[in-house]
């Protein structure tokens, strides 16, 4: 058997339609097939590298720590300088009520420890999200999820779990004194890319004030300089209780986290102790590859140069077939008739002697997703666009 029907008998499917194609090599913003094919990568691993695949100092920092060791101990009982390290230096880049990291091996593992969390701190059990929101997959996090046709299917959920529409001011009242927590994405990426209004965030805010609610913003897509702010909270000037981090922050490797204050964190201490563990949350090599993720996002990419990158996208994506494009920074959804447009339009970028990788999203299989490495070349942009506009041509 070769590689590809190894991979259709021995891993558990998520579709019986995959792509399947066999990826070599990764490096910056390009994939390479076992034929040595580039491809365009306008995907980024869903967000997850945003400083390109393979930079060559996350190589290095990871093979160094490797070197030292990977796995210790359960998180949190040993001083480990990788983790120290890296939730100093998220907590000095957010407000200072936002001063402890709680790191987890996936954002729907951050997910639910918020969850716990809320719970823990409020004494409350009932939580609200929004309509056609994504937080992962796991019991909790789907429970939150707001599009019926992923969770139907594996009912009964979490009890007292409601949703509320998007930038609905009337559904704010939904918000009362049983409320635990509120989850809200300051974008809704897998509806097809709807901006959070910012008038709207605040009444929410002002509301969960008023009844005990926490406020908790899933950042797991839109963080570290996705939407053009650093965090997207900081450019809508609110300040969550409980912030969710995932994707781009392990830099290519696992990494998950819900950051709260102190006082709030240490509930999950005692009464039980140890009221929250996880095995490999906060692994040495994943935290030691995010940290200098990190740090290469912020000594190399210009957050003012992702609207200009953004606008490169829109100004080039000029096509009668593309109905609407939706954007907040380097999230763009390219809005299309039908999935089968769709469809048609990710093979025919795979098979263009400028290949590019799309995909759609899960609550918009219309649009064509568009998330590419932050530091996506100009030249590369113009490319992509110029694949897609031939490919909708033909």
């Amino acid at each position: 058997m070769n590689l590809r029907q190894q991979f259709l008998q021995y891993l558990a499917p998520t579709s019986f339609e995959p792509l399947a194609l066999q990826i070599q090599k990764a490096q910056g913003a390009k994939l390479y097939d076992e034929k040595g094919k580039a491809y365009i990568d306008l995907i980024g691993g869903i967000s997850v590298c945003n400083v390109g695949h393979s930079h060559p100092e996350v190589v290095k920092a990871i093979q160094e720590q490797a070197a030292q060791y990977m796995h210790i101990m359960v998180y949190g009982e040993l001083v480990q300088s990788p983790q120290v390290n890296y939730a100093t230096l998220l907590c000095q880049h957010l407000d200072a009520s936002l001063n402890s990291v709680y790191f987890t091996n996936s954002g729907a593992e951050a997910v639910d420890g918020a969850m716990k969390l809320a719970k823990r701190v409020t004494g409350k059990t009932d939580f609200i999200s929004c309509r056609n929101s994504y937080h992962g997959s796991s019991q909790g996090a789907l429970s939150l999820l707001g599009d019926e046709y992923f969770k139907n299917a594996y009912r009964p959920l979490l009890p007292n779990c409601t949703q509320i529409s998007f930038n609905n001011f009337d559904d704010i009242r939904h918000i009362n004194q049983q409320t635990a927590a509120i989850f809200i994405e300051p974008v809704q990426a897998e509806a097809g890319v709807y901006p959070i209004d910012k008038e709207w965030l605040q009444a929410v805010q002002e509301k969960c004030k008023s009844t005990g609610t926490l406020l908790v913003l899933d950042e797991i897509q839109t963080g570290f300089g996705r939407t053009g702010d650093l965090f997207s909270h900081q450019g809508l000037g609110i300040i969550p209780d409980i912030l969710l981090l995932g994707k781009a922050l392990g830099g290519g490797l696992p990494l998950g986290a819900f950051i709260a204050n102190k006082n709030l964190m240490d509930t999950l201490a005692h009464q039980p102790i140890l009221g929250h563990i996880t095995t490999f949350g906060g692994n040495p090599v994943c935290c030691t590859a995010g940290k200098k993720a990190f740090e290469v996002l912020l000594t190399e990419i210009k957050l003012e140069d992702i609207y200009r990158k953004r606008d490169l996208f829109i100004e080039n994506l000029q096509h009668s077939k593309i109905k609407e494009i939706r954007h907040c920074g380097l999230m763009l959804a390219i809005q299309l008739e039908s999935f089968d447009y769709i469809k048609s339009i990710i093979q025919k970028g795979l098979q263009a002697e400028n290949a590019i990788f799309t995909d759609w999203f899960l609550f918009a299989s219309d649009c064509l997703r568009i998330v590419p490495p932050l530091n996506i070349s100009e030249e590369e942009i113009l490319t992509a666009c110029h694949t897609i506009c031939e490919a909708l041509s033909k």
